[in-house]
This record gives structure tokens, sequence and C-alpha cells, in this order.
């Protein structure tokens, strides 16, 4: 029997421990300094923080709601916390430099816990966000009815990256709107984020270099989006492990597009591995839409929810990609298939291609969400388990 562990003891491993934490998130944050932003600090307000910090700046904003507190963010190394809950940003009728929320121009920022709603501006692209140089990185942040969600400038050296994010309702009269828009830049990166209710624009859309769409939700859940994912000059794109649904109001009867407006980027490639894409199209819809030129298109271990096959009239290599129909899923909405499904265990190994992994290292999981596979992919589709992980 082993000896019971004196309470003193304990409690001095666990004062160990804190300690330890402490020291990992003091190291993490070694040379920022840290502002605290909210209706009961000293600095009230976002705009106020935005003008105050300087290079190196750690703000932390209390949760809550902040109308018409719009900025503009120069500075290098900047990172923006909410804290004890949802930073709530309304325009209401107020917009940074005329172009949204925040203007990002930074050579290192970050945001996480944000909501983003409400920008509207007389040039009818306001957005939550506009990035226009520098690296932003967005992690469970929302864009909601704004004219345009989050936009970039065209600044080839620019990267971005979104992580467990959420981007519906965004709007503009003239329809030419975009859930997610990013310009010419060099590397963009989408994880783990749900895009939804399009109206009339796209729910992504990508014209990077570099193109990541990495394990997100892409439906239209009603919405009327054109394309899903659209890639209009093409570049190198790899959509691995997404689930795609075109809804029944959609005007574009393709799902995914590539190099429609003529491909710009010294590579254009296109890899579309082991996603769950769905057709509910009436008269049917066209998976696939690339446009002549293109130096590769790899499609592999896709499931297809629908009558088309993927291939059509579109060279490249196409493998493995199987037509089911609903019966072959659980009936929750995951896309998880049944435990008897036909094509389980059917997926082949891509291993990589030109420096990408295609094998799914992660899958989505609702609301906005991936965690780490703990078992090997073997499944086409976007869902290698049939249960959801343990939260």
């Amino acid at each position: 029997m082993p000896l019971p562990v004196p309470a003193r003891l304990l409690r001095r491993l666990g004062l160990i421990v804190i300690g330890l934490l402490l020291c990992s998130a003091t190291s993490a944050d070694e040379g920022f300094k840290t502002l605290q932003v909210g209706p009961l600090r000293t600095i009230k307000t976002i705009a106020s923080a935005a003008k105050l910090a300087g290079d190196n700046t750690i703000i932390d904003v209390d949760a809550g709601d902040y109308v018409g507190d719009v900025a503009v963010w120069t500075q290098a190394n900047i990172r923006l916390r909410a804290v004890g809950g949802r930073v709530r940003l309304r325009a209401d009728g107020q917009a940074a430099e005329g172009k949204g929320i925040w203007v990002v121009r930074s050579a290192q920022f970050s945001v996480e816990g944000f909501d983003f709603s409400d920008a509207r501006v007389p040039g009818r692209n306001g957005a939550g966000i506009r990035f226009e140089s520098g690296r932003l990185l967005v992690r469970d942040c929302s864009f909601t009815y704004n004219e345009m969600g989050l936009l970039t400038n065209n600044d080839g050296q620019a990267v971005l990256e979104v992580e467990n994010s959420e981007f519906a309702h965004n709007n503009r009269p003239d329809g030419h709107n975009h859930n997610l828009y990013i310009g010419r830049i060099a590397h963009a990166t989408v994880t783990g984020s749900y895009f939804h209710h399009a109206q009339t624009g796209h729910l992504l859309k990508s014209r990077a270099a570099l193109s990541h769409i990495l394990y997100n939700r892409l439906t239209d859940d009603g919405g009327s989006a054109s394309y899903e994912l659209e890639f209009p000059n093409g570049g190198v794109a790899v959509v691995l492990g997404n689930i795609v649904q075109q809804g029944p109001l959609t005007e574009n009867p393709a799902v995914i597009s590539f190099g429609a407006e003529g491909y710009v980027w010294p590579s254009n490639q296109l890899y579309l591995v082991n996603n769950t894409l769905v057709d509910e199209l009436p008269s049917g819809g066209s998976w696939l839409r690339v446009r002549p030129g293109a130096d590769s298109v790899l499609a592999a271990n896709n499931l297809l929810v629908g009558p088309a096959r993927l291939q059509a009239s579109t060279p490249g290599d196409f493998r493995n990609n199987f037509n089911v129909d609903r019966s072959a899923f659980q009936p929750d909405g995951s896309y998880r298939l049944r435990a008897k499904a036909a094509v389980l265990g059917k997926a082949l190994d891509l291993g990589s291609s030109n420096g990408h992994d295609l094998r799914p290292q992660r899958e989505y999981i609702h609301s906005a969400q991936t965690r780490a596979l703990d078992i090997a992919p073997h499944n086409p589709g976007a869902m290698q388990q049939l249960k959801a992980p343990a939260p």
C-alpha cells in the first residue's frame, strides 16, 4: 500500500507548480509593457490605448461592450487580450481612416477574444479589421454584420493567421461582400473557423501566394454565398480537412474555384484533400472549377454529398474520392461517419507533396475549434473519429 503524502508536502508541490507556471507566463511576456482597459480602469477606451501604446505592449481589455471605439495600430509587437469574457466592438457609425473598426499596420499584432460587428463606411468596404501590412494573428474572434468581415490589402510580404474564429452575416447593399477577403499577400493560414450565412459574396476568398485552409467549417446554413471557397489568382492552396456545404440559395453552382481571374503567382497548385463537400443545389452544382494553366491539381480522399463527380473536365490527379448520401453520416449534423459506413477505413496515405503534409493531423469541432487526432487518419472526408473527443 502506498504511503500517504503529507498535506504540507502537497501544498508545497502545488506552490512549486504555480510558481513554474507564473515563471513561464512571465518569460513569455518578458520585455512587454501591459496596459489595462475598461470602464473602471484609468484607460477607458481601446482608442486611447492605441494612442498610448508603444512597441512591445500587451493590452488587456475588460469584457463588455465598446461602442464606436475604433483604432489604428502601427506599433510592433502588440497583443490584445479579452479579460473576463468577450470584448464586443460595435462600430455604431464610426470607422478608423474610413475603413473599419480597426486598421492594422504592424510588424507583429495579435488579438484574442474580440467580436467585431456593424462596420459600415461610404466606400462600402467597412471591415471588422482592415489588415494592411505586417503579421496579424486573429484567435477566437468573430466578425458579424459588417460590410466585410476581415479584409486585407495586397501587400506581398504580409502574413495572416486566423484560428478558431467565426465569420457570418457580413453584407453590403451591392452584394460584393465576403466573410473573409484575403488579398495578394504572402501567406494566409485559416484553421478551426466557422464560416456561414454569406450573402451573395463568398464565404472565404484568398488571393494569397500560399493559402492553408485547414479543418474549418464553411457552410451556407441558409445563406446565399456565391463560391464557398475561391482562389481567384491561384497560388498554392492546401485545402485539408474542411466541411464545405453549398446551400440551395447559392447564385453560383460551383463550390470551389481556382484561378478564375488569372494566375499571378510563380507557382499555382491546388491540394484538395480529405474534405467533406456537400451540394444542396436542387439542380445540382459542380464541385470544382479550375482555370486552365494550373501547375497541378490533386484531389483525393474527399467525400462528396451530391450527384456530381469531382473530376468533370478538369485535368489533374483525382483519386479515391467517394460519392455518398446522408445515410453515411450520423444524424447530428457533424458529418461524422456512421460506424457501419461503407467508406470507413478507405483513405489513402498521401504522405507529403512539395513540402506540404497531406495527412490530417486535427479535425474540426463545432463550434470554431479543432482537436488533435488521437488515431491515425484512415477515413476519407474531414472527420476521422466517430465520436467527438472529450472536452
